[in-house]
């Protein structure tokens, strides 16, 4: 038996001496490595934390003690030590998740990945653990130097700060990069920081007893005794500032233990002892590498290996180069033309330049994009000062992370009309990364934001196309969202309305029924984006089965074309497809826009339910939620029949549906 399927549960760890944890810790690299080869993940961050993890298991007692980490990509060995070490389906549906997960392990807490929450988790914890009278049970948050540069992270640490009798230990793991190089004032100062040798004797109960007796008798001994204390005060503080610069936590009041060597198990394990015996909130500074013992990892300057797919492990190369142009590829060439042509257009992104297509404007004008760090709400803000002062910012981020910024894009950017563009990647379902990274809140949320203007391309032509308008609209937000993966084929228009929406297909021959003289079908099918292609697969369903229908791409799903309104009067039902939550969807919109209108042709809203999303490929997720062709086509050959709700308009002539309604 190998040393990792010995290894149960964490208290196992305490079992293994020095040279056996070593040991473990080369075994665990090599796991990983073959497993996430297999089958993709978060493969240079875990590669990187493994010492930590088994420290922390070592000197901590989880689930006794709850550990919560960061964003959790990195919480493979993590999983690994907990029971967890069937990776064969990492990501799959039905295997283990990309990120902690509470179905999985009682060892598991935070199962959000969006970084800079983890020590809000840890301040509230702890709190709840010293309200609850159990105040020996310790907290330990996992945090990287990208999630510090994230604002709520330090509002957690203004309030950990201020209460020094809860047992909190934050463990910065600090590779220098987020995704990429960490940038900015954060990653300035802790790149100033040095080894501090009296951490130890600093760190120690002892410590802190004498210090408080000495500042008790001499503020005690008057104007003189107060005046020697502040300026011996003065003095310690200066040396230590000269020795070991760590004053960006400790003039905060939290205690610092570092920098140490994060692949060095000795000093990670005597650094969190140390911490443990404090008893107080203390920082343990660890220098780690991301990629740690993978030389390809190591060797990838973008993002050594954040996020693989299937590769090679011996090289890793991708097993399979993808044959077609992503989304993002498409938006990256398209903006650094635009910002070719427009010295007004500046870019900004949230640490993740690479990952959302900057990548290419920021080589031909590095000084028009902006990394933010991971500061989703300051990027939208300080977007709107630079409308404010003449330019055209292009906020690029993941659609999952827009949800942070909303108050101030609804307040900062939409109310004071700033043209401000948002390009959200990866929206709708994105598979394996699971619940919290599926972009499918957006569409509802921003249905609420008073004259922002939404569109949704279906293929790379209309991306390129709808950039440009986005980017011409200077009196409000504008938001261009598409899928993650790549772009399907072209999809071309039969005609192009007069507002801009696109007739996609007309299919079947109008009934005799139906009123002469007009172009009226059975059913009109509203696809958003990238649903496109499914629209167009039912069209083509429910011809076979003598049904009429019309599918449009309104392009611009926000404002709702006057088109979409007018097609609905002439269609018994409308079908509107789209990959975000229905509650308050594009669907729901439309219809109040009919309603409006007077036009009560039913509307039957196509979309993703108001539940979080287990992980799997998107068309995995899609079935499992109803949204295939097949699914849509056989409800809406019901509807139509008037045996399932809503019912569509009877023909003329024809008796009223004969589906019952539900008994309420």
């Amino acid at each position: 038996m190998s040393l990792l399927e010995a290894i149960g549960e964490p208290s196992d760890l305490r079992e293994l001496d020095d040279d056996q944890v070593v040991a473990l810790a080369e075994e665990i690299r090599r796991f990983l490595v073959a497993n996430v080869a297999r089958t993709g993940g978060h493969l240079g961050p875990n590669l990187g934390v493994v010492e930590l993890t088994l420290g922390i298991h070592r000197v901590f007692e989880s689930p006794r003690d709850s550990i919560v980490f960061d964003t959790g990509h990195q919480s493979y060995v993590h999983k690994l030590v907990t029971g967890r070490q069937d990776f064969s389906t990492l990501r799959q549906e039905g295997g283990i998740a990309g990120y902690p997960d509470r179905s999985e392990s009682v060892h598991d807490i935070v199962e959000s990945s969006h970084a800079s929450s983890s020590l809000s988790w840890a301040d509230g914890i702890s709190r709840a653990r010293v309200l609850s009278g159990e105040p020996d049970r310790y907290v330990v948050a996992v945090v990287g130097d990208g999630a510090l540069t994230g604002g709520m992270a330090w509002e957690a640490l203004n309030n950990i700060a201020a209460d020094k009798d809860r047992r909190l230990v934050i463990v910065v793991n600090d590779n220098g990069r987020s995704y990429a190089p960490t940038i900015g004032g954060l990653a300035n100062q802790l790149a100033g920081l040095r080894q501090m040798t009296l951490d130890k004797v600093r760190t120690s109960p002892a410590y802190e007893e004498t210090l408080d007796k000495v500042k008790h008798r001499l503020q005690s001994g008057g104007s003189v005794g107060k005046f020697a204390y502040k300026s011996l005060h003065a003095a310690k503080k200066g040396i230590k500032d000269w020795w070991a610069p760590q004053g960006l936590f400790e003039d905060l009041g939290i205690k610092y233990i570092g920098p140490i060597d994060g692949h060095n198990q000795a000093s990670v394990d005597e650094a969190l002892q140390q911490a443990r015996a404090y008893e107080g909130p203390v920082l343990v500074h660890a220098l780690t590498e991301k990629g740690r013992g993978y030389a390809p990892a190591r060797a990838n300057e973008a993002d050594q290996f954040h996020a693989v797919g299937v590769i090679d492990p011996m090289t890793g190369e991708p097993v399979e180069t993808p044959s077609k142009q992503s989304w993002t590829s498409v938006f990256g060439e398209e903006i650094a033309d635009i910002a070719d042509e427009r010295p007004d257009i500046v870019g900004i992104t949230g640490a993740m330049l690479i990952p959302v297509g900057l990548k290419k404007m920021a080589e031909r004008h590095p000084e028009r994009v902006i990394d933010v760090g991971i500061a989703e709400q300051h990027a939208l803000t300080s977007a709107a000062g630079l409308a404010y002062g003449g330019l055209h910012p292009v906020v690029a981020i993941y659609a999952t992370f827009l949800n942070r910024a909303y108050d101030q894009l609804l307040m900062d950017v939409a109310l004071h009309k700033a043209g401000v563009t948002v390009v959200l990647d990866r929206a709708g379902v994105t598979g394996p990364d699971g619940p919290s990274h599926h972009g499918m809140w957006d569409l509802s949320l921003l249905q609420s934001v008073p004259g922002i203007h939404i569109a949704a391309p279906r293929d790379a032509d209309t991306l390129r196309e709808e950039l440009r308008e986005a980017v011409a609209v200077d009196d409000a937000p504008t938001v261009v969202r598409f899928s993650k993966g790549s772009v399907g084929a072209p999809l071309e228009a039969l005609e192009r309305l007069a507002d801009g929406v696109d007739v996609l297909a007309r299919r079947g021959t109008p009934k005799p029924e139906q009123r002469e003289g007009r172009d009226e079908r059975d059913v009109l099918i509203v696809a958003v984006g990238s649903m496109a292609e499914m629209a167009l697969d039912v069209s083509a369903r429910l011809e076979d089965q003598g049904i009429s229908s019309t599918v449009v791409d309104p392009r611009w799903v926000l404002p709702v074309p006057r088109s979409i309104v007018s097609l609905a009067a002439r269609h018994r039902i409308v079908v509107c497809l789209e990959d975000g939550v229905k509650a308050g969807g594009v669907g729901a919109r439309i219809r109040q826009e009919m309603r409006a209108a007077g036009v009560d042709t039913a509307l039957n809203e196509v979309g993703l339910p108001v539940e979080f999303l287990a992980h799997g490929t998107r068309s995995q997720v899609l079935a499992r939620v109803g949204v295939t062709a097949q699914q849509v086509a056989h409800d809406t050959v019901a509807q139509v029949l008037g045996t399932k709700v809503p019912f569509a308009r009877p023909l003329e002539g024809q008796d009223l549906p004969t589906g019952q309604l539900p008994q309420l």
